[in-house]
């Protein structure tokens, strides 16, 4: 399961790094990213 969350965040990450164009940008991508992994992480619990 560790290696599906590292794997899903890698490849979350380069999509947000593609996909906006300021530095704000990613971080508002990689906050809503880091909230689906929460989300998902409390599913399963």
């Amino acid at each position: 399961m560790k290696k599906f969350a590292s794997i899903t965040c890698a490849l979350l990450f380069a999509l947000s790094l593609v996909g906006c164009n300021t530095v704000k940008g990613v971080g508002q991508d990689i906050q809503k990213a880091g909230e689906k992994l929460e989300g998902a992480a409390k599913k399963k619990q």
